[in-house]
């Protein structure tokens, strides 16, 4: 999750010139006050169950 989140802040904020530091902290967070405000929702493409299935080699698998 925390990898989208840095992804839409890129796109939504950080996509231009920003001068200063603190012009970036402030930018930052104002985006992150209205996305909180929002209530913003992740659409999964597909269940734990199919992420398990797809993407196999990242979920490891333990036997008892």
């Amino acid at each position: 999750m925390a990898e989208i989140e840095l992804h839409v802040l890129n796109a939504q904020c950080l996509n231009r010139h920003i001068a200063t530091m603190d012009e970036m902290q402030e930018e930052v967070l104002a985006w992150q006050e209205y996305r909180n405000n929002k209530n913003a929702k992740i659409y999964w493409q597909f269940t734990a169950k199919d992420a398990r299935i797809k993407l196999k080699r990242l979920y490891p698998t333990f036997i008892d």
